[in-house]
């Protein structure tokens, strides 16, 4: 143990004082944030333009009104600015054309009944060219109010089919009309396990420059054995494992530090950066190290030089990052989404997305599980994929 601890505190020093490490590990993913902060400020916090939308919707048509009261609803709640002009159908082209108003909205005649009917009841809406994000949000809402009718109408009809009495059937109708059909309007913030723009540009750098970091500590397995001080350490009553495993808990420690430093750093200097409970956050980090740690020991495996090892840690790392969401938002949904769900860049920022929403270690679970994982399948490939076997 004794020696274990001096490798690790031999190899900490070392890392202590080499400027790029600092570099890679804190000055250059810190830099990159404050960049990446002030190109995108505002972004996040957009504001909605006034915008006026122009309806037709028929008399005594029920599910035509239905989308009316939702627009209206919405304009007087004051979440979406906007102001709803009823007109008649024939004029609503014109004034979208003439930009007099941003969005027009025409239900047509006989709507409720081609929507009970299952006929493909269809809503006529048209966006002005000067509508902007308000547009955009109305026609939103437009067709969740529509799929939330068309959901309605088929549960009616499933009723019938299933053979309903009168009075059941009508309890039915009853129900699905007292349902609420408040459209959630809120369009600023994110929630869940999505992170504020500043805080996932903070997260992201600080998982992709992790790969260089604990890369910085492992991949010296390389420069060693070059230089011929990995040989003589081989020489010393040693265990042979206990080497690389120093590496490892070196890359570890130095990980955990400067995404500490870094995350901490984020939410200090930039403004609406919280990832919340920062117990459960270091478990977090711990975590993501380690997994990040475990590719290196893959790039060990196969690489021949130093060199080849650090070409493949920079792809492995940019790719990593990319995938992870560090510079654009990635799919969370769909086959892609569980794919890239798996990247220990992508789970830190879901991970951090939990945090800072007042998650605790409960919550982090199935990302923790992942991370698990993902160290787990990379350990086992670095132990079976054939390679060079002398660095580990």
């Amino acid at each position: 143990m004794r020696a274990f601890l001096t490798l690790v505190l031999r190899d900490l020093r070392q890392h202590a004082t080499d400027k790029s490490v600092v570099l890679f590990a804190v000055v250059i993913p810190m830099a990159l944030s404050f960049v990446f902060m002030m190109a995108f400020s505002g972004v996040g916090d957009l504001e909605l333009e006034p915008e006026t939308v122009a309806l037709s919707a028929p008399e005594g048509d029920r599910a035509g009104q239905a989308v009316g009261d939702v627009l209206e609803g919405m304009a007087q709640g004051g979440d979406v600015p906007i102001t709803v002009r009823r007109v008649p159908a024939e004029e609503v082209a014109g004034l979208v054309d003439s930009g007099e108003v941003g969005v027009g909205v025409v239900v047509p005649e006989g709507f409720e009944d081609a929507l009970a009917a299952g006929e493909g009841a269809q809503v006529e809406v048209s966006q002005g060219a000067d509508a902007g994000i308000t547009g955009h949000v109305v026609v939103g809402i437009v067709g969740s109010t529509l799929a939330r009718l068309d959901t309605d109408a088929a549960t009616i009809a499933g009723g019938a089919d299933a053979g309903l009495g009168e009075q059941e059937l009508g309890a039915l109708v009853e129900r699905v009309r007292s349902a609420p059909t408040d459209v959630p309007t809120q369009v600023s913030g994110v929630s869940g396990e999505q992170l504020s723009l500043g805080a996932g540009i903070v997260a992201g750098q600080a998982g992709m420059f992790l790969f260089f970091t604990v890369g910085f500590a492992v991949l010296t397995l390389l420069t060693e054995r070059e230089w011929g001080t990995l040989p003589r350490l081989r020489t010393m009553p040693l265990p042979r494992w206990m080497v690389p495993l120093s590496k490892g808990v070196v890359g570890i420690v130095l990980g955990v530090i400067s995404t500490t430093v870094l995350l901490v750093s984020g939410q200090l200097l930039f403004e609406g950066v919280d990832f919340g409970n920062w117990a459960v956050v270091l478990v977090l980090v711990v975590a993501t190290v380690t997994a990040a740690t475990s590719v290196m020991a893959l790039i060990l495996r196969v690489a021949r030089t130093s060199e080849q090892a650090s070409l493949a840690m920079s792809v492995i790392a940019i790719s990593l990052g990319v995938g992870g969401g560090t510079f654009f938002r990635v799919p969370t949904e769909g086959w892609v989404g569980q794919l890239l769900s798996v990247n220990p860049v992508a789970a830190l920022g879901r991970g951090l997305g939990i945090t800072s929403g007042g998650g605790g270690l409960v919550d982090l679970a199935p990302v923790l599980l992942v991370l698990a994982g993902f160290t787990v399948v990379v350990l086992l490939l670095a132990r079976i994929l054939p390679g060079r076997k002398d660095a580990l």
